[in-house]
């Protein structure tokens, strides 16, 4: 777990994606606000979280997580990382004062009326992870990155930052794809007292744009944002723009607990 310790600020933990770890956020570390602590954490096989919880399931993986979280922290997810967001802050009300959410949403899976991913997309990835572990992961990354302009570059960067840590334990990798396709949180999500503040690419093809609509239905006082050149990654593909989003939350968020 990496932290940038700056004493009785207020903690902001960062949570990464499927088939990554923590090493997504380093290279944005030295820009986030000097006003909060810095929490990335590994979720449970992922990284150097390589102790997998028994039995390996979506509670089990909260729980654990929640006991790194402080009270009253904000929370920022990005993709897998904002579903498992979205779960803590129903569950564990004490630890999230703040949501933040990259990317993400509580239900991946295309439904009749839900905009998403297509079932045979995560089946597709379920089979390949039993024949190829790396190649299939190297695979997603691309994906991540389709339709940025950067797309190729921004693949590369997902890759380099994720190689300096362990690779991710295979049962981690297969139940966090089960996670994407059978969570459904959108009740949880419309539900949730806290404020919340989103971040989406608009050329994003994992968690197409049309779901901001559907979250503003669900919760209207949540704030959306939309960067309308970048894909599923716009910490990696644009930097600055994301750096503005990420640090106006910590500076609102801040103020209004003030």
């Amino acid at each position: 777990m990496a932290e940038i310790s700056k004493t009785d600020k207020p903690v902001l933990v960062l949570l990464h994606g499927w088939g990554v770890n923590q090493g997504v956020w380093h290279t944005l570390l030295n820009d986030i606000s000097p006003k909060v602590t810095v929490r990335c954490l590994d979720i449970p096989g992922f990284g150097l979280a390589q102790q997998l919880p028994s039995p390996y399931d979506f509670d089990a993986v909260l729980a654990e997580l929640a006991t790194q979280i402080p009270d009253n922290s904000m929370v920022c997810g990005w993709s897998l990382g904002g579903l498992l967001a979205i779960a803590l802050a129903e569950r564990y009300p004490s630890k999230v004062q703040q949501l933040g959410l990259i990317a993400a949403t509580p239900c991946f899976l295309q439904q009749p009326d839900w905009p998403g991913m297509k079932a045979a997309v995560l089946e597709q990835f379920s089979q390949a992870l039993q024949r190829d572990l790396s190649q299939t992961i190297g695979r997603f990354l691309a994906i991540q990155a389709m339709g940025s302009l950067t797309a190729k570059t921004d693949a590369a960067a997902l890759k380099q930052a994720i190689a300096a840590f362990p690779q991710a334990k295979p049962e981690a990798l297969q139940a966090g794809l089960g996670f994407l396709s059978q969570q459904d949180l959108r009740d949880s999500f419309a539900s949730l007292t806290q404020p919340v503040a989103a971040c989406f690419g608009a050329l994003d093809s994992l968690v197409p744009v049309a779901i901001v609509t559907e979250l503003q239905r669900l919760m209207p006082q949540a704030k959306m944002t939309i960067l309308t050149k970048a894909s599923h990654a716009p910490f990696i593909s644009h930097r600055q723009e994301f750096l503005i989003w990420l640090n106006n939350w910590i500076e609102s968020s801040i103020t209004s607990c003030d």
